[in-house]
């Protein structure tokens, strides 16, 4: 009798540990009725130093597919979310796009915030033929390898360095600049086209110097540019090592203008430099949401719906959901509503023109480019997120 009991018991917990399997949407599982299971995937980093622009992709490209949940419960489809951390590290986001490329219920990404985890991750993607639309990465490598799977709806490093150089040269006088990069693949990129921007309209380049992400004490690198003098520092890296550089550059009596790109452009920029933010300039390839109308609606549902303030990515990170579900949807529809392959959705995606999203304008190119990506440049007048907004460019 007591035999036959822990059968049962272990048959039960077996039928259990399946219909879990089952309900958590597994490859190639139905919805409950509702039809098979489609997943889409986020890759940001949602813990660590970057998490705050990390959570706002997630959140945005959450909103967007529960806005499309409908649209394809309709053609027989139920749409899920699974969001991966990163945590900012490429070893990290490849063990997580051999995860996603295992689950052939995965059929596209919304990823990645940094340039050097999209880089090796999106290696793995293209070998599992997992199309990949990235809100922030603005790395030239990541397109320019000409991989079938990997789109961006951002500016490019090539276009955000010169027009940052051009501002700083022609706008704030600077003729003497200090540059400060922190090694990784999107700072150094971003660093090394202002530079050769600022020089070729004929600035002098009289410090460039490396720090390290996670370094917290920056006297060493802000001693040199005490020696230098410079009118300008340009930072390229994230706002974790940026605020901090900032703050202890105001504490050394460094009182000149500091700019950096996309990557300072958060809210924990301001609350880790705070007033020492002041006189501060950044370049970013995310249009401030409140311009628009259609922004700020999409600001006001993101408010209600998370309960926080839109930051610099939440609305790239919606409209790289949209244009994803997109060239899904067409995927779908060009295969007689049956389950399309991954070739086919990545076919679609890269097909997409002349979107128009809730911030920007997306049309790819043959490399995965937007067409109509801009870059803005905006200042920091007191320690209040975001900054104001001073001027907008076009390729």
């Amino acid at each position: 009798m007591k035999r036959g009991l822990k059968v049962l018991a272990a048959s039960a917990l077996s039928l259990g540990l399946l219909a879990g399997c089952n309900a958590s949407g597994g490859s190639g599982s139905s919805g409950g009725g509702s039809g098979k299971v489609i997943k889409i995937a986020t890759q940001t980093p949602l813990s660590g130093g970057s998490a705050t622009l990390g959570e706002s992709i997630k959140l945005g490209a959450q909103l967007a597919l529960e806005e499309n949940k409908d649209k394809f419960d309709k053609l027989g489809y139920k749409l899920q979310l699974v969001p991966y951390d990163d945590q900012g590290d490429p070893k990290k986001g490849v063990a997580n796009a051999n995860i996603i490329g295992s689950d052939k219920a995965i059929l596209g990404v919304v990823g990645h915030l940094n340039s050097g985890v999209s880089i090796p991750s999106s290696e793995v993607y293209e070998k599992y033929k997992v199309p990949m639309v990235s809100p922030a990465n603005t790395a030239t490598e990541v397109t320019d390898r000409g991989l079938k799977t990997v789109n961006r709806i951002c500016a490019r490093d090539d276009f955000q360095g010169p027009a940052g150089a051009d501002y700083a040269i022609n706008k704030l006088g600077a003729k003497k600049i200090f540059v400060v990069q922190d090694k990784t693949a999107y700072g150094t990129g971003l660093a090394d086209a202002f530079k050769k921007a600022a020089e070729d309209a004929g600035a002098e380049v009289v410090g460039y110097e490396g720090i390290t992400v996670g370094e917290k004490d920056f006297n060493g690198v802000l001693t040199q540019v005490l020696s230098k003098k410079p009118d300008l520092v340009f930072f390229g890296g994230l706002y974790t090592e940026g605020g901090q550089l900032i703050r202890q550059a105001r504490d050394k009596g460094i009182d000149i203008p500091f700019m950096g790109g996309d990557g300072m452009d958060s809210s924990t920029l301001v609350e880790i430099a705070g007033d020492a933010v002041k006189n501060v300039y950044y370049t970013s390839v995310a249009a401030d949401a409140s311009k628009t109308s259609e922004g700020q609606a999409f600001s006001t549902k993101y408010k209600e719906k998370f309960n926080k303030n839109v930051e610099s990515y939440s609305a790239y990170g919606y409209d790289s959901m949209s244009v994803l579900l997109k060239g899904l949807e067409a995927a779908i529809k060009g295969n007689d509503g049956k389950l399309p392959a991954r070739e086919k959705v990545t076919e679609e995606v890269r097909k997409v023109q002349d979107f128009q999203g809730v911030v920007t304008k997306v049309g790819f190119d043959d490399k995965g480019d937007n067409k109509y990506a801009k870059v803005y440049i905006y200042k920091f007048s007191e320690p209040k997120y975001p900054g104001v907004q001073d001027g907008e460019i076009s390729k």
